[in-house]
């Protein structure tokens, strides 16, 4: 940990002017463009600057300001949706990461969920003590999203709608399926709910296990949502999955196609 150390003119104005004309983080290709310096002068710059303590080192070639009250480089990420979308753009945020932004739970998740269409090593990297969580997706299903205010930065997170569809597509996303039936039942009671679009998201995603889970689960959840319950039946593929993939499944809901865990087949309600 290094204390703050004093800078001189030139570097106070350099360094005025990279915060200047960056929005929470500053990478070398930045840096570099800002100040027309090389790529390998401007990493040994920013490298300094970390050293006396104005700039903290997230990851190779990327840098935060550290606030001026602050003993040490060691802060916090003051803004981990920022700090992912910087890291893994193109994508958004998701999962149950988006089901906190839009009170679709009251659960408090430490992990933030990040859908990315590159391929990371580390899927569960961990940045300033702030665990991330990585799922792969296409660039053809980067729909059904909002730009929202993080500061002076949009950040691309899921809508209500794309997002209950993300869960129904891997539950994971959302801690398990118990925890994304309390999600989508919460989904069904708000002002979000828009059944159509979902339909049309699922659609549009093209993952039949989706239509299996989300028929399986309207008919505890919503019986009278008749006509996407006829929806879910006119799309179902052949096969079939499995509610939970993460979950041991030994009965089979054959109108449904949907293998399912011990005591989901007593029509237990979730209220």
């Amino acid at each position: 940990m290094e204390p703050l150390a004093g800078l001189g003119r030139v570097d106070r104005e350099r360094l005025a002017t990279v915060l200047r004309n960056t929005q929470g983080t500053v990478s070398v290709g930045e840096a570099a463009r800002i100040l027309a310096f090389s790529r390998p002068d401007t990493a040994k710059l920013l490298a300094r600057w970390a050293k006396q303590g104005w700039l903290s080192r997230i990851r190779q070639g990327l840098y935060v300001p550290v606030p001026l009250e602050a003993r040490t480089t060691e802060v916090p990420l003051e803004d981990p949706w920022l700090i992912a979308m910087r890291l893994y753009a193109p994508g958004y945020i998701g999962g149950w990461s988006a089901a906190e932004y839009w009170e679709l739970t009251e659960q408090i998740f430490r992990t933030v969920v990040v859908m990315t269409t590159r391929k990371p090593k580390d899927r569960h990297p961990t940045l300033r003590g702030i665990p991330f969580l990585l799922r792969t997706v296409s660039e053809q299903t980067l729909f059904g999203l909002k730009s929202i205010w993080r500061g002076t930065v949009k950040i691309p997170v899921s809508d209500p709608t794309r997002t209950i569809l993300d869960l129904l597509s891997d539950p994971g996303l959302g801690g398990g399926i118990r925890t994304v039936t309390d999600m989508l039942n919460r989904y069904l009671k708000s002002d979000h709910r828009d059944l159509v679009l979902l339909v049309q998201y699922a659609q549009r995603l093209g993952n039949g296990a989706v239509f299996k889970r989300l028929g399986f689960l309207l008919e505890r959840l919503a019986p009278e949502a008749t006509a996407t319950l006829h929806q879910c039946q006119q799309q179902l593929t052949a096969g079939n999955a499995k509610l939970d993939p993460q979950l041991v499944a030994d009965k089979l809901i054959t109108r449904w196609r949907l293998w399912i865990p011990a005591g989901w087949s007593q029509g237990e309600s979730r209220d």
